[in-house]
């Protein structure tokens, strides 16, 4: 309204008084028309302003309403669950040795130093032997004496004792004779009365003397001939057995003087040093076998039940996970614990410390039908109840992936919880698309829009 003086003004502003002075004058009627043709445009400025007011005093009419878009997850229903539970242990080795030496010595050498690793039968440790060897020495002479004599005895008797022997037996036989025919002669003389008795007995039991030497020469001969007695080479032969026996048993000494490793491993701790007198039995060496790695885990007496021998099992060590067999099942509870101890070797040929904690992971399964739902779908409710929100199906708008849907507020009840999933049952069924994410911004009977599944 305030455009209309201005309007005025400036056609008014149009007409100068030097002008109209110049120009011949008019008549008034003439002016009039003029001035009527002047004054239309200025009629018409109302009508405007008066049709603007009226627009913008009407209300725009409001755009339809934007659904408001939701994620949701389609149920699958499960039948049954698995519970994760870990039990814990320890690393241990499979095989781990005290050595030492069995008869006490003088140590003079140690082979290996705190964390070497060794093979089976290498050299270990050494105690000085030198009375072993002086005393293996003397045994081996006296076998050689022995052996000899069993030689000997084997051969038999030389050729020149038995023709010495023949010879003697000639000669006493020779002097025999003689002797018999003197007695002969000295009994005649006796009877004839030449010679006293005590000459007869002289050359009687002279005779007799002579007799028994050549008897006994006779049975010298007669043996050197049969040759050695078997009975002789049995003995000998038990003497040079049993000095090699005694040999046999210097050399076992001997060995044991040296430790040397049962099986492959690594050295742990290393208890003495070269010089040290040390008794049998004496630990002087730790060995760890390596690259043969145990898990030994206390369990409930109900779980070990269910733990067969042989089975494959999963243990944590750290952050790692390796496969595992179950090797044994130790038949006493733990004292402390009231857990039965399991045995577990792990599949791994790697030196893992011992000591450290192990985890032995099992999966119980639990025969429990339901719906699995990230947590975040779960509303809650008045006391301590939980429910959620179901998108109802609705017509696909042509043209889009999306349809329209009406939220639903149904119950459910927590079965189970895994991470950031929960396992639950109620009143919802397999293929309802319950919303996952923004569940506060949306109200039962709500449209919403939603992801066709």
């Amino acid at each position: 309204m305030t455009d209309a003086p201005v309007s005025v003004h400036l056609i008014s502003t149009q007409t100068r008084p030097a002008d109209s002075a110049q120009e011949p004058k008019k008549p008034r009627r003439w002016r009039w028309r003029l001035r009527r043709w002047w004054l239309l445009p200025l009629a018409t400025i109302p009508l405007a302003v008066a049709v603007g007011l009226r627009q913008i005093s009407q209300p725009a009419e409001a755009p339809a309403a934007a659904l408001l878009p939701v994620e949701v997850v389609s149920l699958s229903p499960v039948e049954s669950y698995a519970v994760e539970r870990q039990y814990t242990g320890e690393i241990v080795a499979q095989r781990r040795s005290a050595l030492g030496f069995e008869s006490g010595g003088t140590v003079v050498a140690l082979l290996v130093q705190e964390g070497d690793r060794v093979s089976a039968g290498q050299p270990l440790a050494r105690l000085d032997t030198r009375s072993l060897e002086t005393q293996r020495q003397q045994l081996v002479a006296q076998r050689d004496q022995a052996v000899a004599t069993l030689t000997e005895l084997q051969n038999g008797p030389r050729q020149q004792s038995i023709t010495a022997a023949q010879a003697a037996v000639g000669d006493l036989e020779q002097q025999v004779a003689l002797s018999v025919a003197q007695r002969d002669r000295r009994a005649d003389l006796y009877e004839r009365g030449a010679i006293s008795l005590e000459e007869l007995d002289q050359q009687t039991f002279g005779t007799g003397a002579l007799e028994n030497r050549l008897a006994q020469a006779q049975s010298e001969l007669d043996e050197l001939l049969a040759g050695t007695r078997p009975e002789q080479i049995a003995a000998q032969n038990a003497r040079v057995r049993q000095l090699d026996a005694s040999i046999e048993a210097v050399a076992v000494d001997l060995s044991k003087a040296v430790i040397t490793a049962p099986f492959g491993g690594r050295i742990g701790d290393r208890l003495v040093d070269e010089g040290v007198v040390v008794s049998g039995g004496q630990t002087v060496l730790q060995l760890t076998e390596g690259g043969a790695t145990e898990a030994r885990i206390g369990v409930p007496a109900e779980v070990a039940d269910r733990l067969a021998l042989g089975s494959a099992q999963t243990v944590e060590v750290r952050d790692r996970t390796f496969s595992a067999t179950v090797t044994a099942l130790l038949p006493e509870l733990e004292s402390t614990s009231r857990t039965v101890t399991a045995v577990l070797t792990l599949a791994t040929s790697e030196d893992l410390t011992l000591g450290q904690t192990a985890r032995l992971v099992l999966k119980d399964i639990q025969p429990t039908a339901g719906f699995w739902l990230p947590a975040t779908a779960l509303v809650q409710g008045d006391q301590g109840l939980w429910s959620v929100y179901v998108a109802a199906a609705g017509e696909n708008v042509a043209g889009s992936l999306s349809a329209e849907a009406t939220v639903a507020r149904q119950p459910v009840e927590i079965v189970h919880t895994e991470g950031d999933q929960v396992l639950v049952q109620g009143l919802v069924q397999g293929g309802d698309r319950v919303i996952t994410a923004g569940t506060h911004r949306v109200v039962p009977g709500q449209s919403v829009s939603v992801s066709v599944p």
